[in-house]
């Protein structure tokens, strides 16, 4: 039987990499996105694989979405956790919406979607977590308080929960980009951008691709005894 997975902030960016990754490597993935109905569609029409609406920071709407996806697809074996964004200020000039947008979205769906998955796992005696962390919640940034505190937890919350789920079959791990060549940092002005690859050891960003087949390799049956495991895949730029 096909495995299933479920890869939130799976139609953009790290994200839609990671489910193409998946669905060439046999796997039946579901792409769950939030508010781009367009880029969705257009993303299912290209790679034919399902896109899933709902918003990760809502723990009943992960509940009901992962239901849909079992229902749809069948028992859900991959979680990865992937979905997140950025509300950039320094601490003095961060809203506490800002603030809390952040938290919710980073790692607040990381307990939303693995709560809703984890009994499934524990039931088949096999299960495979992978939550993306960033490099920025290894080493700080300057002006995302924010999103370094989601970030750092969610390499907390993978320690913790693969202790939880080992002796059922179920490996958590997770992996903590560098700066990768994507739309969020294409955003970033040239000048900027400049000053960051020249702090890149190997000179130059990293591919969504490379963090998708990191992901890949996480999910098989040869990372079986892999479990609470950060990987950096950040061209050396921190080595933690």
């Amino acid at each position: 039987m096909e495995r299933v997975a479920i890869v939130t902030g799976g139609t953009r960016g790290i994200g839609a990499a990671i489910s193409v990754r998946l669905k060439e490597a046999g796997y039946k993935v579901a792409a769950v996105y939030a508010g781009n109905d367009e880029r969705a569609k257009a993303f299912t029409d290209e790679t034919g694989i399902p896109a899933y609406k709902w918003d990760v920071s809502d723990y009943e709407a992960c509940h009901t979405g992962c239901v849909k996806v079992a229902e749809d697809l069948g028992p859900v074996g991959i979680l990865i956790n992937n979905a997140g964004i950025t509300r950039d200020a320094t601490l003095l000039k961060m809203s506490r919406e800002d603030w809390q947008k952040v938290i919710d979205t980073n790692i607040g769906s990381c307990f939303n979607m693995s709560k809703a998955v984890f009994a499934g796992m524990k039931e088949a005696g096999f299960g495979r977590i992978v939550n993306i962390g960033s490099i920025n919640g290894q080493a700080g940034q300057y002006g995302q308080v924010n999103y370094a505190a989601a970030k750092s937890g969610i390499h907390g919350f993978t320690k913790a929960l693969a202790q939880e789920g080992a002796r059922s079959g179920i490996t958590v791990n997770a992996i903590a980009p560098g700066y990768i060549d994507t739309d969020m940092v294409a955003a970033v002005p040239d000048a900027v951008l400049e000053k960051i690859i020249a702090r890149i050891p190997v000179g130059r960003l990293g591919k969504a691709e490379e963090i998708a087949r990191g992901v890949h390799f996480l999910i098989t049956d040869n990372a079986g005894f892999i479990t609470g495991s950060t990987l950096s895949i950040n061209g050396g730029q921190h080595m933690y």
